[in-house]
């Protein structure tokens, strides 16, 4: 019987809840889409404010009990990335923003993480590109915000607040690529 404690104990410790955290993200992926695909942009946004709850929380709870892996390390850039190209890619089908702006996010998106995954310790996340996540997320939700959550008027204000955050987070996400880059030019340079 004491060994089944034991064993259970191990089972939930923070290391498997802050990983369950970021697998979490993967899983929400598929009913996000299916939730936009079908119009109901009420769940869709539940769903995507879980997302980003998983994101902040692994991230707090890995630094307040100093459970950083480099497991988590990897996977939590690639699990926002599955949460939120899905809902780019409806942006742009939905006519809210250019297509070629989703098409220079993703491919950046793809290629940092591809740079930062062959570190061992998966390589942290700047502060820009934590502005930058946090950017993304805020204008999917404010682009995509359900129409029956207001009148005419504060949904036009809603999603014009939106617009301007996906702009920044275009540019944060540029930025932030070509910072990466130079610092990589530099690392192998020396």
């Amino acid at each position: 019987m004491n060994k089944r404690i034991i064993n259970s104990k191990r089972f939930i410790s923070w290391p498997t809840i802050i990983n369950g955290l970021t697998i979490s993200r993967i899983f929400l992926g598929l009913p996000i889409i299916i939730s936009l695909k079908n119009g109901n942009n009420e769940i869709f946004i539940f769903l995507i404010l879980i997302g980003g709850l998983t994101d902040f929380l692994d991230g707090y709870l890995a630094r307040k009990y100093d459970h950083k892996s480099a497991f988590g390390a990897k996977l939590d850039p690639l699990a926002d990335k599955i949460l939120l190209i899905g809902p780019m890619i409806w942006l742009a089908h939905e006519s809210l923003v250019p297509l070629w702006s989703i098409w220079l996010i993703i491919s950046r998106e793809l290629l940092i993480t591809s740079w930062r995954s062959d570190k061992s310790s998966g390589g942290p996340a700047s502060i820009q590109g934590k502005y930058k996540t946090i950017f993304q997320f805020s204008s999917i939700i404010l682009l995509l915000w359900p129409k029956s959550w207001g009148t005419v008027n504060s949904i036009y204000i809603i999603n014009k607040i939106g617009y301007i955050s996906f702009w920044i987070a275009f540019f944060l996400t540029l930025s932030s690529a070509l910072k990466y880059i130079f610092n990589q030019k530099e690392t192998h340079q020396n």
